[in-house]
């Protein structure tokens, strides 16, 4: 097996990409007899802290996963719409302060399937940080890891050649490829799984659950997963024996 140092070894022990599936948002609520949305809006709420507390730490990249397309798909169209509402104001929101940190928002997954009020949000407040450069806030937004990687092999299969390139090649074809993968994922709610979230990108990402609502995660709880990914020995499968993961992506 490859082998990477640890943080004491030498690397730097804040990961230069994190990200999070927020879970529990319904189950916050309904432990306090609280309509879904009211554990949304709490959602939220902690989105603004780890968001925060990432730019404050010199985090590269944050992905959030924030909407997934079995949502879309699964919820009632009610709530989904209540859902595209509170990202409108959410980003409306958060502009002032996403310009004064400095923070970039990109978005991956079929975004172009969201809301046309949402769409636009989107839209308006990627533009305007664009040039930022500091934390790059990703949202995943009617995202799937496997409807990815089939939209990325139906753009390969037009490139001629580029099938023959070998299996890498295929993360040029992904939503957001000049973006380095993972170093750690972390889900909330207590479930362990992946949920179809960054399957090709995860591949070689530390992984770590707890079992706080997201409503209830907080600066600490982000701070003692890096501390948990710092103390962690990193293994690549024998790729490589140290440096980047492999398939590491450029920078931010």
């Amino acid at each position: 097996m490859g082998r990477r140092a640890t943080g004491s070894g030498g690397r730097d022990p804040i990961p230069r990409h994190v990200a999070v599936i927020m879970d529990g948002n319904g189950r916050w609520a309904r432990a306090r007899r609280l309509p879904r949305i009211a554990g949304h809006r709490a959602g939220v709420r902690a989105v603004r802290e780890v968001v925060r507390t990432a730019a404050e730490m010199g985090l590269k990249v944050l992905t959030l996963y924030a909407f997934s397309a079995d949502n879309n798909l699964l919820r009632p169209r009610r709530e989904v719409m209540a859902l595209m509402g509170l990202l409108v104001r959410y980003l409306k929101m958060e502009l002032p302060e996403m310009r004064a940190r400095r923070i970039r928002l990109r978005a991956i997954g079929r975004t172009g399937e969201l809301a046309a009020h949402a769409r636009r949000a989107l839209a308006e407040v990627v533009r305007a940080t664009a040039r930022n450069g500091g934390l790059t806030l990703v949202l995943a937004l009617n995202y799937s890891s496997r409807q990815e990687i089939v939209d990325a092999a139906c753009r390969m299969a037009r490139v001629p050649g580029a099938a023959r390139a070998g299996r890498d090649a295929l993360r040029r074809f992904l939503y957001a490829p000049d973006l380095p993968d993972p170093d750690l994922v972390i889900r909330t709610s207590g479930e362990m799984r992946l949920s179809d979230f960054l399957l090709w990108q995860a591949a070689y990402a530390e992984l770590w659950f707890t079992p706080k609502l997201w409503p209830d995660f907080r600066k600490a709880d982000l701070l003692r997963a890096m501390r948990v990914f710092a103390s962690r020995e990193r293994r690549f499968g024998g790729v490589k024996a140290a440096g980047a993961a492999p398939g590491a992506g450029g920078g931010a």
